[in-house]
């Protein structure tokens, strides 16, 4: 078993590769078409994944996609199923396998769930050829959350998803979200990281989760959205790679950022500040975007055929700036190149 979890690890940890996170819910899926004037249907989310999981080229900056149940079962415009198409162009299929969120001790916290019935579940998505999941756990900042008892909820849950995961040949992406929305300011938001993340790995470790057979899928260490100043992309990297060090085990092969409505040009900025710090980093450090990613090919589409390879071409240039910005490589003028 661990031989299939190294191989998929050997195939998704690749300096200048990052995971693409397509695995929007159809409310998030809804909510992104309406941005565009497009009604959201099965068909239209297909042709919105056909868009990228299509697009010529993606290959050589994604090495793994996150796909949501609905798209697993979709094909491309071609007429091939979506986890074909990426494991034909040498990309990994994975899975989300959490079921959304619930709300918490009826407290204004919300929990994921999912754990019922998960290994029959993994089980089907094998078949349907994929071979790493997500688990998605959130937490929001204000004076009084998180909550000491959230926090031991969602790393206990997280720590025995990635235990059912291992346990079925998956490689377990464990997705800790400190959510961007508030004021709070950059101080706040790093005391929580770092509460969080030792929460996390103490569980992973009382699980006996293999944790060089795993990805971790964390929040950068940023202000609030609504803050009133909010930290520059120095001090976002910096404390964002002090919060890491202090909390990730060395053996840990990949950290994959969320984007968690960082603007594209923001996100990329950030990763590209993580890698030019000069600070050695024990892991490989790379992104798993979704909005960010997505979001000029969304723009450029607009729910038409006749836009496809234009935005095609969008959503690959965003991901190559990403790639860039994993070896340290991104300057800012390279967003108005063609």
């Amino acid at each position: 078993m661990s031989q299939e979890l190294k191989q998929t690890i050997k195939d998704m940890v690749i300096v200048g590769k990052g995971i693409l996170a397509a695995d929007e819910s159809v409310k998030t899926a809804t909510k992104r078409l309406a941005s565009i004037g497009v009604e959201s249907t099965e068909e239209t989310r297909r042709q919105y994944r056909n868009v990228m999981l299509a697009a010529p080229g993606m290959e050589k900056y994604i090495c793994g996609v996150i796909l949501y149940e609905e798209t697993l079962h979709q094909k491309s415009n071609d007429g091939i199923l979506f986890p074909e198409v990426l494991s034909s162009k040498g990309i990994v299929p994975g899975i989300k396998v959490d079921e959304g969120l619930a709300d918490f001790d009826s407290s204004a916290e919300q929990y994921t769930r999912g754990l019922d019935g998960l290994g029959d579940r993994l089980e089907k998505y094998k078949e349907a050829g994929t071979r790493f999941a997500k688990w998605r756990a959130v937490y929001s900042i204000s004076e009084n959350t998180p909550t000491e008892k959230l926090i031991q909820r969602n790393a206990h849950d997280l720590a025995k998803y990635a235990k059912i995961c291992q346990q079925h040949g998956f490689v377990p992406i464990v997705e800790p979200e400190v959510l961007i929305d508030g004021t709070h300011s950059i101080d706040a938001c790093h005391k929580v990281n770092e509460k969080v993340l030792r929460a996390v790995f103490d569980a992973l470790n009382k699980e006996n989760v293999i944790i060089d057979c795993a990805i971790l899928k964390p929040s950068m260490v940023i202000s609030g959205k609504e803050a009133n100043s909010r930290a520059g992309v120095d001090e976002v990297a910096r404390r964002t790679v002090k919060c890491l060090k202090a909390t990730v085990p060395e053996e840990l092969p990949s950290i994959n950022f969320l984007s968690g409505g960082q603007t594209p040009q923001e996100a990329t900025a950030h990763l590209n500040r993580i890698h030019t710090l000069g600070e050695d980093l024990p892991w490989y450090v790379s992104f798993s975007y979704a909005r960010a990613l997505q979001d000029p090919a969304l723009k450029a589409w607009q729910g038409k055929d006749e836009n496809i390879p234009k935005a095609q071409k969008a959503f690959v240039k965003r991901a190559k700036l990403n790639s860039l910005a994993t070896m340290g490589k991104y300057k800012e003028e390279m967003e108005n190149e063609e």
